[in-house]
């Protein structure tokens, strides 16, 4: 990480806080690990996220409906769908230091390290011994790659690392009042099994065909030992999930159809294209046949933000297996080939999973400006979040230019025609050009004026965030002018 997008980062983070979109959770208690809360205007942002996303997964879509599973699930939930056995990170301790650290992470900010230093050659290399020692799950190799590349503790300073071993990263807790007879059970560390165990039930009360999807929106926990980079990665977060059910031997036009829609769907907002790229799986899940992530470049290099995975049969075929349900699906279109239905079978799913949580920091990363507007005659600046209006928090401010002259009063009656539509703010301290600022910093795309014209014609005065540019219009018009430009339509086509 260079100096200049370093200093970004921590400004966006203190941003976060000044303003009300993240704060440390319990900071009161000095803060607990990896664990955030969203404020005020965190939690509308973040909504709008999961607006943005639900709209266009469900809505958007005949064949898609959407579910709410249950955090807590049957404990052979997780047997079955291999998380109890095999849901772990290859860790490593310094002894010096007494840290942990994730084996991967530490050779990933290695081949960051060597990209950035233009040696190509060395990150490529690397890049495949690990690939290789990860697939082949050789954990001696991962040591020793460590060793190799002379890796030290970010902390100690020191190489004195032991082995590389598995730690599992599932939460677990009882059910039960007493302590002998309780049942220990998981906090999901996905969102996908409940929509896999649902299968059957939302297939029949919907009387779904294949190919359909379902999408849930939902809290997962995973305890990462390691913990950086802001809300990256934390033990509580949120997933957007969708899990597309289709015929077997289809996946691979379904996989690449919804590669290319779900990157749409980010470009959508207007981020830069460059931003992005497609990241292909070199070590594939045993259960998966394809997989892509879509990465974003942070101010700490390019980290997966959605991940798009061709999952097979394998999560259904398990749930049969361990439930005893049969799973399995009568397809009455017939196969062109043999010209008889196409029958019963268990259907592949295509996975498209995103990470709310970094998606909601993306978004701030990709909206925040420091911007100079000195002129000759004054120094001058403002820091602007220029987010995308269908996901600003606030919609609209409205200020009276001064406290007297029924200025106020006039004011609120035209904030009480646009709240039940918009979430709109009323303020009313300190100078106009204050407020402008506090409103730019949040991301408020208008700024609405109440002058001692208003009371004479029922015109006010509207600003734009982005440029700054201000107009006369009539106040009957507001509701019109915020709505064409906060509207669904501009991201949703």
């Amino acid at each position: 990480m260079s100096k200049a997008t370093d200093e970004l980062f921590k400004n966006v983070i203190s941003h976060a806080k000044e303003y009300g979109f993240v704060f440390q959770s319990s900071e009161i208690y000095d803060g607990l690990s990896a664990v955030y809360d969203y404020g005020q205007n965190g939690s509308e942002l973040k909504n709008n996220i999961k607006t943005y996303w639900w709209k266009a997964m469900v809505q958007m879509h005949e064949n898609i409906v959407g579910i709410d599973a249950a955090i807590f699930m049957h404990p052979t939930t997780w047997k079955a769908s291999g998380h109890v056995d095999g849901f772990s990170d290859p860790m490593i301790d310094n002894k010096d230091s007494k840290k942990r650290y994730r084996a991967d992470q530490l050779l990933e900010d290695r081949i960051a390290k060597y990209e950035a230093e233009g040696k190509t050659e060395k990150a490529a290399a690397l890049q495949t011994a690990m690939d290789d020692a990860l697939k082949a799950e050789d954990l001696p190799r991962l040591k020793e790659l460590i060793i190799e590349q002379e890796i030290a503790c970010p902390v100690s300073g020191t190489r004195n690392w032991t082995d590389v071993r598995q730690f599992n990263l599932m939460f677990s807790t009882q059910v039960g009042a007493i302590a002998d007879e309780s049942e220990t059970i998981y906090l999901r560390p996905e969102t996908a099994q409940g929509i896999f165990v649902n299968y059957l039930n939302v297939q029949k009360s919907g009387r779904m065909k294949i190919p359909f999807g379902i999408a849930q929106i939902g809290k997962a926990f995973r305890n990462e030992v390691i913990a950086r980079q802001f809300i990256i990665r934390m033990r509580e977060f949120e997933q957007m999930e969708m899990q597309f059910f289709v015929r077997p031997g289809t996946q691979k036009e379904w996989f690449n159809t919804w590669k290319e829609n779900r990157l749409k769907w980010h470009l959508a907002l207007g981020t830069p294209a460059e931003k992005y790229r497609y990241h292909e799986h070199t070590k594939l899940a045993h259960y998966a046949d394809a997989a892509f992530d879509i990465e974003y470049n942070f101010p700490f290099g390019f980290k997966e933000v959605e991940g798009i995975h061709s999952r097979t049969d394998f999560d259904l075929s398990q749930h049969q297996q361990y439930s005893g349900k049969k799973m399995q699906y009568f397809d009455p279109e017939v196969d062109p080939e043999t010209g008889k239905p196409f029958g019963n079978y268990i259907p592949y799913v295509i996975e498209t999973s995103i990470g709310l949580d970094r998606m909601f920091l993306l978004t701030l990363i990709n909206a925040y400006e420091e911007e100079d507007l000195s002129t000759d005659e004054k120094q001058d600046s403002r820091t602007v979040l220029r987010l995308p209006s269908v996901l600003a928090p606030v919609k609209a401010a409205i200020f009276p230019l001064t406290k007297k002259d029924g200025l106020p009063e006039k004011a609120r009656e035209i904030m009480d025609k646009l709240k039940l539509d918009f979430n709109v703010q009323y303020e009313e301290k300190d100078a106009i050009g204050k407020r402008y600022r506090r409103q730019d910093a949040i991301g408020t795309p208008f700024c609405i004026t109440v002058d001692h014209q208003t009371l004479e014609d029922n015109t006010v005065t509207i600003r734009y965030r982005d440029t700054m540019q201000q107009e006369r219009v009539a106040a009957d018009q507001l509701e019109k002018i915020i709505g064409d430009m906060v509207s669904w339509k501009s991201v949703l086509k």
